[in-house]
This record gives structure tokens, sequence and C-alpha cells, in this order.
């Protein structure tokens, strides 16, 4: 067996919510939106289809043919408005199995993710995809198996509905948990479950404290939460390693600088996501990076 299908890895393509934020005050953590692809073994999974899937595209073009798994949280826009731009499925010979719970309103990813190529909105549509997308609708609480890896979702505080999810391989978990909002009076227990033990959280802390529960621009009801709560619940969830994610498109490297600081005094193993970045998980957990993040340049290189 390989060297590489001992390792459990999270790449981060895009780390941004709510609106993609190019520009010169996010050059170094980067302006997409939300994309982590995960190695896992032999397995390739893929979780949500923001901006930053493009750049995972581009970099997929040399591996191909592509077999990989993408989970969807939902369909907010920056979740799911790179993957028109998906080049690799396109591509006739790969495969992709896509998951993703059905909305409040009983539409299917597979439709939501058709309806936002449809006419006059876009001029190709999902069904000139070459590659096999097999989609999978799954029930808030079911677990997924893949081959030796345990996919885990839970419901999440969010407008129109989201779930997170929880990776597990080998005595080893990684969660990714976002979008949600905490409560102001007790932890979120559904967080807690995804989280719990995890060796990776990886957790949408959009907004500072300052900024959720300012007098005259409250976030409260928003769907996202901050990085002060991040740290309550990788202290309660006894997580190894924090990664602060879904930054917010006003806030600029300095400022993301200054959390990170912030973050590391009160949580020592923690980090801000940044594309490019790469946590291995396991074996022995380290932080690389894919290469420099230049203004309007794509990751060169792949794991």
């Amino acid at each position: 067996m390989s060297n590489t299908e001992n390792q459990f890895t999270a790449t981060f393509w895009g780390v941004r919510g709510s609106i993609a934020s190019p520009g010169s005050a996010t050059v170094r953590y980067g302006g997409n939106t939300p994309c982590v692809e995960m190695r896992v073994g032999r397995d390739r999974l893929i979780f949500d289809g923001g901006t930053g899937i493009r750049v995972l595209g581009q970099a997929m073009l040399a591996q191909m043919p592509i077999e990989a798994h993408m989970f969807f949280t939902h369909s907010h826009w920056d979740h799911i408005q790179g993957f028109p731009f998906f080049v690799p499925a396109f591509v006739p010979g790969n495969r992709f199995h896509i998951y993703g719970a059905i909305a409040p309103n009983g539409s299917t990813m597979e439709q939501r993710l058709n309806d936002q190529m449809l006419h006059p909105n876009f001029p190709v549509p999902l069904q000139i995809m070459g590659a096999d997308l097999k989609f999978n609708d799954i029930a808030v609480g079911q677990s997924v198996q893949i081959n030796d890896v345990v996919v885990e979702n839970a419901l999440l505080n969010h407008p129109g509905q989201a779930v997170g999810y929880r990776v597990n391989w080998r005595g080893h978990a990684a969660a990714y948990v976002t979008d949600t909002e905490h409560f102001s009076d007790r932890l979120d227990e559904n967080v807690l479950f995804l989280a719990r033990q995890a060796d990776l959280l990886i957790y949408d802390a959009t907004y500072t404290d300052e900024e959720y529960y300012a007098e005259h621009s409250s976030k409260v009801g928003w769907g996202h939460s901050t990085w002060q709560e991040a740290v309550k619940i990788a202290e309660a969830a006894n997580v190894k390693t924090l990664v602060i994610f879904h930054h917010d498109p006003l806030h600029s490297d300095d400022f993301l600088d200054h959390v990170g600081e912030q973050v590391a005094a009160a949580f020592p193993n923690s980090f801000m996501a940044r594309e490019g970045m790469v946590i291995r998980i396991a074996p022995p957990p380290s932080v690389e990076e894919l290469g420099a993040i230049e203004a309007g340049a794509e990751v060169g290189a792949s794991v």
C-alpha cells in the first residue's frame, strides 16, 4: 500500500463566505467561496462547490480519470456557484457521487444544481456535463459508507437549512461545520456531535463577537457564528486542531491576521483557513502550503 493511501488530508480551495471577494486586500487568505477537498486513504471527498471548486478542477486535469464523492451542506449561492465551472464534470470517464439533503421545499440537490444552470441564467445545462454524475439524496442523520470511510451528518442552525459533516477513518475524524449559527444559551448539540474528539474541526466563524452583537448592526439570525464560539466548541468537544473558516467578504488579510492572533491565544492549535493550505490529519498532523496565493493566480500544485 502506498504512503498516500495511509494519509488523511484536508486541502482548502475556497475559504470565503457569502460572495467571492477577489482583490488586493484578500490576496493572502484568498477570495474564493467554500470548497474543501479531503483525501482519505484511497478515496477523494469534496465538500461544497463554491468558486474554489473551479480551482480544484484545474488541478485535477492532470490527474484524470477522477472518481470523487461530493457533499453539499446546502445550496446557497456561495456553496454551489462554482459547480458549473468545474471542468472535470464535463469530461467523460470521470465519475462523481454527489450527496445532499432534500431542502425544506422538497427539492433535491440535483434539482437545485440543475436549476442554477437553466436558461436564461446560464448558457450550458447540467445535462451537457459528460462525466458520470450519480446523485444521492441523504436524510439528516444518515451515515454514508465509502469503503472504510464513514461520513456522518447533522442539522445545523442556518436559514433554509444546512447540514454539517464528519468524516471518520481508521480512528481519525475531521468535522466540516459550515454554515451554522450558535445559540445564545447553550452549545449546539449537533455541532458537538460532529466535533466530538475530532482531529480537525473546520468551523464557520464569519464574525467576531463584537460584530455579531453590535448594537446597530447585529448579525443575530443571519446563520453564522464567531471565532469565540468556535473556541468554546473546540474545547468542549476536545478537538485537537481548529480551523477558522467562511471568512466574511469584508474581512481583509490584515483583519484576519489580527483574528488569527486572538484565536491562537485562546486555542493554541488553531489556524485561519487560507487557500492552498493543506492539513495532514494522519499520519501525524502537519500544515503545508500548495503554493503562494497571488492576485489572479491559480493554485498550481496538487495533493
